[in-house]
C-alpha cells in the first residue's frame, strides 16, 4: 500500500472514500461537507461515539465518491493508543466496502501533535488491514492507497511505499518531521506484520533451516548459524536434547546489528524458536497442537526486529539470538528422567518434555551473557500458566533488574502493548528441586510462570535481564484492540520502542 502525506482540502481530494473523524458532540463547521454531515446526524443518528461510522454517498458534492464520518468519542478521553485502535477499526470498515482502493483520511483537528497522530493512524491502518490470505483463492478487497490529509503536508505529495526500503525523498523542512513519523510507523508495522506472517505459515515451511535462511539474508546485519555439531561442541546440552527427535536439524542463530557511529550500549534479545511443539514424548492433546506452529513467536519477533533495525538506525549494538528446533516424538527423542547439562554446567532433570522452551532458552541465555551485553531480554511463548493469569490481554514480565522492567513497561505503554510484572519469589522454585540434578525443568502446575522465570534466572549471572512471556498474547482467537483474529506480532513494537529510545 502507498501512503501519501498531502496538504490538500478534503473536498478537493479524489478518492473512493474520504474518512472524516468527528469528536462526540463536535459542532461540525466545514462548509464543503456540512450538508453531508447533517445527513449523517439527522438521518443516521450519528453522534461521534468512539468507532461509530456512517457512510454517505457524496453525489459529486466533493471529489471523493463516498464519505465516512467516524466517531472519535469524547475529546477528553482520547489517547494516542486509542487513535491507533480507532484507525484500525475504521480502516477495516473501509476495506469492507466493495471497490474501495483509495482512502483519504483527514487527520487535522484530532490533536495538536499532528505528527504523532499521523504515526498512530498509519500504524493502526497497516496493522488493522493485515490479512494472511496467501493460501486463499478468493481474496477480499484490499486498499491500495492511503492519503493522509494535513495542513502540515507539502504541496507536492510525499509518497512512502510500505513494500520498499527506499529512503523518503523530496522532504522539505516544514513536513520532514511528519513524514519521518509516518515512515517510522510503516517500518514498525512491517516488522509486526512480518512476524505475523512467520507465525501464520505452516510449520512444515517455517523450519529451523528456514528461520536460519531468513536471518542470513537480512541486509545490514551479520548472521552466524551453528548446526548440531557446533552446538554440541559449545556444550549446549539442553538445547541439543530438545531438537533431537526431529528430522530437521537444530539451528542456533546469532544476528548482530552494529550502528554506523559510536554506540550507546549493547543489548541482547532472545526469541524462543520452537518451530513446532508436539510436546515431545509427553505429547500434547490434539486440540492443543493446532496453534503450536506459533511456538516460535518470540523468534519471529526478534528476526523481524533485526530486519528493520538497519532502516531505523539506532545507536545501539543489538545481538539477536534464536535457538531454533522442533520438539517431536521419535525413537531418539529426549525422555522424562534424562539429565541434561547446559552450557554453564548446570544439570537439569527432565520432568516433562513439554517444558522444552526453557531448556532452549537456558543455553541461549548462557551464550548471550558471554557476549557481555548491558542487558538481556528474552521473549517467549513459555507458559500456559501466564495465559491463565493474564488471558489474551497482557504479557507477563519478570526479571532481575527493576530499571529494565520499568523501562520496558514504559515502552510497552507507548506502543499500545500491555506488560504486567509478575513476582519472582524464591519459594516458587521449591517445586523445581531435583533429587538427581541441580534442578528440574518443571514442577507444580501452580505459579508456573514465576517458576519458569526462576529457572531461566539460573542461567543469568549479573547481567540485567528481563523475560517477556507471550503465551497468551501471541495468537488471538477473536479480534482485540487493533488486531484481527490470528497472530499478533506482540512484543515487536515494545522492543523497537525500547531499542530506539536507549
Amino acid at each position: 500500500m502507498d501512503i501519501q502525506v498531502l496538504n490538500e482540502k478534503r473536498c478537493k481530494v479524489q478518492s473512493d472514500l474520504l474518512i472524516v473523524p468527528i469528536f462526540e458532540g463536535e459542532n461540525f463547521e466545514h462548509k464543503c461537507c456540512k450538508d453531508l454531515f447533517d445527513c449523517a446526524k439527522n438521518n443516521y443518528s450519528f453522534s461521534g461515539k468512539y468507532n461509530e461510522a456512517v457512510f454517505i454517498p457524496t453525489f459529486d458534492k466533493i471529489q471523493s465518491k463516498t464519505i465516512m464520518f467516524a466517531g472519535l468519542g469524547k475529546k477528553e478521553e482520547l489517547t494516542y493508543n486509542k487513535v491507533r485502535v480507532f484507525a484500525s477499526k475504521i480502516m477495516q470498515k473501509a476495506q469492507s466496502i466493495k471497490n474501495v482502493k483509495t482512502v483519504a483520511f483527514s487527520i487535522d483537528g484530532i490533536d495538536e501533535e499532528i505528527k504523532i497522530v499521523a504515526q498512530n493512524i498509519t500504524e493502526g491502518a497497516l496493522i488493522g488491514l493485515y490479512k494472511f490470505d496467501k493460501y486463499k483463492n478468493d481474496k477480499d478487497n484490499k486498499i491500495e492507497k492511503l492519503l493522509l490529509l494535513s495542513q502540515m503536508g507539502n504541496d507536492n505529495p510525499v509518497i512512502l511505499k510500505t513494500d520498499t526500503d527506499d529512503e523518503i525523498k523530496d522532504l522539505i523542512e516544514r513536513n520532514e518531521e511528519l513524514a519521518k513519523c509516518v515512515k517510522t510507523a510503516i517500518i514498525t508495522s512491517r516488522a509486526v506484520n512480518n512476524t505475523r506472517d512467520l507465525i501464520n505459515e505452516p510449520a512444515e515451511l517455517i523450519t529451523p533451516q528456514k528461520l536460519a535462511q531468513i536471518a542470513s539474508n537480512i541486509e545490514g546485519v551479520e548472521t552466524k548459524v551453528y548446526g548440531r555439531d557446533e552446538v554440541k561442541e559449545m556444550g549446549m546440552g539442553a538445547f541439543l536434547a530438545v531438537g533431537q527427535g526431529s528430522r530437521h536439524e537444530q539451528q542456533f542463530i546469532h544476528m548482530t546489528y552494529k550502528p554506523e557511529g559510536a554506540k550507546k550500549g549493547t543489548l541482547a534479545i532472545i526469541g524462543k524458536g520452537i518451530t513446532f511443539d508436539s510436546g515431545g514424548l509427553d505429547i500434547k492433546p490434539a486440540s492443543s497442537m493446532l496453534e503450536m506452529k506459533g511456538d516460535m513467536a518470540g523468534a519471529a519477533a526478534v528476526i523481524s526486529i533485526m530486519q528493520v533495525l538497519p532502516l531505523l538506525k539506532p545507536n545501539v549494538e543489538v545481538h539477536a539470538i534464536v535457538a531454533a528446533c522442533e520438539n517431536m516424538p521419535a525413537s531418539r527423542s529426549y525422555k522424562p528422567g534424562d539429565v541434561l547439562t547446559a552450557m554453564n554446567g548446570k544439570t537439569i532433570e527432565v520432568d516433562n518434555t513439554d517444558a522444552e522452551g526453557r531448556l532452549t532458552l537456558a543455553d541461549a541465555l548462557c551464550y548471550a551473557e558471554n557476549l557481555k551485553p548491558d542487558a538481556i531480554i528474552d521473549i517467549a511463548t513459555l507458559t500456559g500458566a501466564c495465559m491463565v493469569a493474564l488471558g489474551k490481554v497482557a504479557s507477563g514480565l519478570l526479571g532481575n533488574d527493576e530499571d529494565l522492567i520499568e523501562n520496558l513497561q514504559i515502552s510497552a505503554e507507548c506502543s499500545g502493548e500491555y506488560l504486567w510484572e509478575m513476582p519472582m519469589y524464591e519459594e516458587y522454585f521449591e517445586d523445581l528441586k531435583s533429587d538427581v540434578a541441580d534442578f528440574k525443568n518443571s514442577g507444580s502446575r501452580y505459579g508456573g510462570t514465576s517458576a519458569a522465570a526462576l529457572f531461566l534466572k539460573k542461567f543469568v549471572k549479573d547481567t540485567p535481564w528481563a523475560h517477556i512471556d507471550i503465551a497468551g498474547t501471541s495468537i488471538l482467537n477473536k479480534p482485540l484492540r487493533e488486531f484481527q483474529k490470528g497472530a499478533t506480532g506482540v512484543g515487536v513494537r515494545t522492543l523497537l520502542n525500547y531499542i530506539t529510545n536507549l
